[in-house]
């Protein structure tokens, strides 16, 4: 380690130890980076994420009122109905006479359930396939969640109701058509084959269970937004950073941690996700063409040069800004892009920036390519060099 380098790990536990402090001063060193060694950078992301407060007095009694209020919605939301729950002293046959999974009624907590699993299946396909580069979602998580897992309690885990979704789903379609293999022969009843997805003995759950579970929990407290393809690419690299803090404290509380700052990463970002605002001025259409009409700022050469192809901004734009450009990067490169973004005081600003600069930097390539290959530079990029590509974005800022 470079004494420059230990020096900035002491510039940034100063910071930190601070009773207040001054987010100012914290978003200027987080800017340029933030070490990942004694948990810095997870803590970092729960300030610039407006989780934790400046007053550090205060965070053990906040953190523990936010995961007793994240256990609470796991009870209210992962349950199973029909099975009884001991605590509210129904039989089971009580339960099922009151609700039974014809009940018609749109309250029926079965209907819920069955509306619960489309939206749960999406999911499950998404987070099963999340960095498939790395092992690190398939591995066991050194914390899985007791509430659900506890033999002693009636909650079922999702990836449980996943299977028996799927399976019941296959039957259906087997039996109504009359005909074994209508689709795809074989892929129904081994819909995910074992040498693929490690099983894990009864007990233990995988990261990217707990990412289903923090996505499931969003998606049932915002019904207007539930779930869109895509989010868990932006939960993924919150998880990963709180999930392997090195600090052990921190770490055993990933999941809701992770939940409250996706929550409120979410709450600034879910314009891109709501199809209807489209093209409103929060919509993400508005802020693709931004890209554009700052980069006609910069670079009029190239933005007539890609004016000319026809190439619009939507045709790659559209995944960067909505993913935060989770896509295009390896994950450690994207962990360091988004030290700079959060802790930019006008993110989604910067982004834009960042998506200028990533243009610019390839403008000799564009110049000289026809359609068809500009397309797959920017569908592809090339630069793998995240600093180079901050730096741009950070000059652009300045000469704004």
């Amino acid at each position: 380690m470079s004494t420059a380098y230990r020096n900035r790990i002491q510039e940034f536990k100063e910071a930190l130890s601070k009773q207040s402090l001054n987010l100012k001063t914290l978003r200027e060193l987080c800017f340029n980076g933030i070490p990942f060694e004694g948990g810095i950078r997870a803590l970092c992301w729960k300030i610039l994420l407006n989780y934790l407060p400046l007053d550090q007095t205060l965070w053990e009694s906040f953190l523990k009122k936010q995961r007793e209020v994240y256990s609470q919605f796991l009870k209210e939301m992962i349950i199973q109905p029909g099975i009884a729950k001991a605590n509210l002293g129904l039989s089971r046959e009580d339960v099922t006479m009151e609700d039974h999974p014809l009940n018609p009624n749109p309250d029926s907590r079965w209907n819920t359930y069955f509306k619960d699993n489309e939206i749960l299946l999406q999911i499950d396909k998404d987070v099963r396939r999340l960095y498939p580069d790395m092992a690190f979602f398939q591995r066991p998580t050194d914390y899985p969640c007791q509430l659900i897992l506890d033999p002693q309690n009636d909650y079922e885990t999702l990836r449980r109701r996943v299977e028996q979704t799927t399976l019941k789903a296959q039957t259906v379609n087997r039996n109504r058509s009359g005909v074994t293999n209508v689709s795809s022969p074989g892929k129904s009843l081994n819909l995910y084959p074992s040498n693929e997805y490690e099983v894990l003995p009864n007990g233990s759950e995988a990261h990217w269970e707990v990412v289903e579970r923090i996505l499931f929990i969003y998606a049932k407290l915002n019904p207007g937004i539930a779930y869109v393809q895509g989010m868990n690419e932006i939960v993924g690299p919150i998880y990963y950073t709180f999930a392997t803090d090195p600090n052990s404290e921190w770490k055993e509380h990933a999941e809701a941690d992770t939940f409250f700052c996706f929550t409120n990463l979410m709450s600034e970002n879910r314009d891109n996700f709501i199809k209807s605002l489209d093209d409103s001025q929060c919509g993400i259409t508005y802020k693709m063409e931004s890209v554009y009409s700052m980069l006609k700022d910069k670079d009029l050469e190239l933005y007539l040069k890609l004016e000319e192809q026809n190439i619009k901004p939507q045709y790659f734009t559209f995944r960067w800004l909505t993913l935060l450009l989770s896509q295009e990067f390896l994950l450690p490169d994207v962990i360091r892009i988004w030290d700079t973004l959060f802790s930019d005081q006008d993110r989604f600003h910067f982004l834009i920036l960042v998506c200028c600069a990533m243009l610019i930097l390839i403008r000799d390539n564009l110049l000289a390519g026809d359609f068809t290959v500009n397309m797959r530079l920017l569908q592809d990029y090339p630069i793998s060099d995240v600093h180079t590509i901050l730096t741009k974005a950070k000059e652009l800022q300045d000469n704004s």
